[in-house]
């Protein structure tokens, strides 16, 4: 695991585009599994930078998202496939039918499951998986649990992770449950780029360095990956 720590988010997101850059260059058709929330909008913002100056080509690049909420239209303004599309799809030149993300409305989730992995597969697997950490050290929406999960499953959201994210639904109460790829669809990845910004964050940075392996911690788990960059701001490297 390489430690990366930088003056602030703006930096990181300098740093995190040109990876991405980078790896879409040396491959054209590379897949990408990609996060949402707060802390990669600065990242898909310099990404569409590069984009408009011409620097790199989405055109024939493949994404896999790691989430999304059940019980939620896809094309709700909550919805992560609406996130991505706004924050990044929207703005740059990729192929709808490229787009991946998992269906929080299949009545059969595990079958849901199959599939996603099945096309994974097909392309040969994500060459990079962005990951953000949540409060309790949850990576994707894998929440601290006994064992460390495999492929997609649908998980019930804890209630730090209802309270994280209540704000983006206003006063309609946010979904309780998600599918999200599981631990072992994120380890399977080539190279993992995990980035963490702010105070709040500190906790679980510390937690996934220095406290060994557990499923009480998932992100703990990327210690046992052979390719994870974590970059950090001042704040989230605070207790290291």
């Amino acid at each position: 695991m390489e430690v990366k720590i930088f003056n602030d988010a703006q930096e990181i997101a300098v740093a995190a585009a040109e990876l991405f850059t980078d790896i879409i260059n040396n491959k054209n058709d590379a897949v990408l599994g990609l996060a949402t929330g707060a802390t990669p909008v600065p990242t898909y913002e310099k990404l569409i930078e590069a984009y408009e100056q011409g620097k790199v080509s989405f055109k024939d690049v493949r994404t896999f998202n790691l989430d999304e909420y059940c019980d939620l239209p896809k094309d709700d303004k909550n919805s992560y496939y609406t996130f991505m599309h706004e924050n990044l799809f929207n703005k740059v030149d990729i192929k709808e039918e490229n787009v991946n993300f998992l269906d929080g409305n299949v009545e059969d989730w595990e079958q849901e499951s199959k599939r996603y992995a099945d096309a994974m597969a097909a392309v040969g697997g994500i060459d990079i998986q962005l990951l953000g950490i949540g409060t309790n050290g949850h990576i994707g929406f894998n929440e601290p649990a006994d064992a460390f999960t495999d492929e997609s499953f649908k998980v019930t959201l804890t209630q730090s992770t209802i309270d994280s994210n209540q704000k983006y639904f206003g006063e309609v109460p946010m979904p309780r449950y998600a599918l999200t790829m599981g631990i072992g669809s994120i380890m399977r990845a080539k190279k993992i780029l995990l980035i963490a910004t702010g105070a709040s964050k500190a906790e679980a940075i510390k937690g996934m360095i220095k406290g060994g392996v557990t499923p009480k911690l998932p992100a703990s788990v990327l210690n046992e990956h052979s390719d994870v960059i974590v970059m950090l701001d001042k704040e989230a490297a605070s207790l290291l």
